[in-house]
């Protein structure tokens, strides 16, 4: 068996270093995605470059960019693309293969076209628009109902930002002091986190929306720098969605973001967004003005048509009581006259009937009170003699009860011996009877006497 051939870790690394570099002796354009940037405090980055499929990495590899290089290309980057190096972006690499004993494989970048880049960050932004559009959201936030006087705005900014301390200027010195209520809701508006920090912001104003009336996003001008943020799928459509107007002053010269596109206005800066909304308010005063003007002619016109019909009605109403009243004045003289000769004629024959019948009452009165007296006279004599038999009858009875009543008088009775004996006041009988030990009285003609009761029998 022959002897094992034995190699230390350098003299294969050297092979595999010497291998690649006879092999791969050129630069290369390749194309990857920047995973992490891993900018050192040197100066020096090394990024982690990934290819992915379906959101899957299918490939990794280290690079490198020395300081110089790196602000080179970054300078060139922001220039053309409008945005530093950042994470997460699709970048047309121009590197060289490199091995080193210690570090292993990796790719030397030396430039970096910002032109692919650029052309990726275009198809994102068509991307989303594509998207928007396919979903029916790229007008949906645009079609709400602006309110006739937007008083209450919630403003998404940066508190230091310049583009909102000269929107908050121009609302605050306009020259009709009109007052509009706002309140800041602070976001990050460029860069990676611009995203989720805006959104973020949009949600918490979704939860409180009754308290206000738009939504505007304002930053600074300057520098367009970290605006592909505005192109983001998630971000566009949470503006699109959201249940108020969003209005933008973001503050660039260049081609709409779709951010701008699907809110349902843009102004180029903060400070014409701001005059926008006082432009609404100075419409609605001129407008109220002209209406208060139109008003105010419409009613005279009405008053003095109202003035010119009421009078030609009292002139009409005048002639026609003129005429009405002559008519009745006439109408009741002759009634009178009428009246007149009829009570004249009624009364005259009222009088002669009276007359009639008066002697004929006389007349009539006169028979029948002669045939009652001679009536009363044949009834008189029979009734004096009924009366005086029945008046000598009644004496008869009146002095014969006089009698008994004097025999049945107690007094009498007692006269004769008798005595009445009392309990309590009353005569004794079977229901005043006395027990033993009562106190009785007894009256006799001439004496009352009283006993004590000591024995009662009842008389067989």
């Amino acid at each position: 068996m022959s002897e094992k051939q034995v190699f230390t870790l350098q003299q294969v690394v050297r092979s595999i270093k010497k291998t690649l570099e006879d092999r791969y002796t050129q630069n290369y354009w390749v194309k990857a995605e920047m995973h992490k940037l891993n900018k050192y405090p040197s100066g020096h980055a090394f990024p982690e470059l990934v290819q992915k499929d379906e959101n899957k990495i299918v490939a990794q590899i280290t690079g490198t960019i020395w300081k110089q290089q790196l602000e080179r290309i970054n300078t060139k980057f922001i220039e053309v693309v409008k945005e530093p190096l950042r994470e997460g972006t699709s970048l047309l690499l121009l590197v060289k293969i490199n091995y080193s004993e210690t570090f292993g494989l990796g790719l030397q970048i030396l430039d970096i076209d910002p032109s692919f880049s650029l052309g990726e960050l275009q198809k994102q932004r068509e991307e989303t628009l594509r998207k928007l559009s396919k979903e029916g959201l790229l007008n949906l936030n645009q079609i709400l109902h602006f309110p006739l006087l937007p008083k209450r705005v919630a403003i998404i900014s940066a508190d230091s930002s310049k583009g909102l301390s000269d929107f908050m200027q121009v609302l605050q010195e306009n020259e009709k002091s009109y007052f509009i209520f706002t309140h800041l809701f602070n976001a990050y508006l460029q860069g990676d986190v611009a995203v989720q920090s805006i959104i973020s912001a949009l949600k918490k104003i979704k939860r409180v929306k009754d308290h206000f009336d738009i939504v505007i996003i304002v930053r600074g001008g300057g520098a367009e720098v970290g605006m592909t943020c505005y192109n983001n799928y998630d971000l566009c459509k949470a503006i699109a969605e959201f249940p108020l107007p969003v209005l933008t002053g973001i503050g660039h010269s260049t081609n709409l973001n779709v951010a701008e596109m699907v809110s349902f206005r843009n102004e180029i800066t903060p400070t014409k967004l701001a005059e926008f909304l006082l432009q609404t308010f100075r419409e609605f005063e001129q407008e109220t003005k002209r209406l208060n003007r139109e008003m105010i002619a419409h009613s005279l016109q009405i008053i003095d048509k109202t003035k010119q019909d009421f009078n030609g009605q009292v002139r009409v109403f005048k002639h026609a009581s003129l005429r009405f009243t002559d008519s009745l004045k006439n109408e009741l003289n002759q009634q009178i006259i009428e009246l007149k000769n009829t009570t004249r004629y009624f009364l005259k024959n009222e009088n002669d009937a009276i007359l009639s019948l008066k002697n004929d009452y006389r007349i009539v009165t006169k028979e029948i009170i002669t045939a009652e007296r001679n009536t009363l006279s044949l009834i008189s004599k029979p009734i004096k003699g009924s009366l005086l038999h029945f008046f000598e009858r009644k004496e008869s009875d009146l002095e014969q009860l006089e009698k008994t009543v004097n025999i049945l008088n107690p007094s009498n009775v007692l006269q004769r011996g008798y005595s009445l004996t009392l309990l309590n006041g009353k005569i004794l009988s079977a229901k005043n009877k006395p027990k033993k030990g009562d106190l009785i009285e007894s009256k006799t003609n001439s004496l009352t006497l009283f006993s004590r009761v000591e024995k009662t029998s009842d008389n067989v």
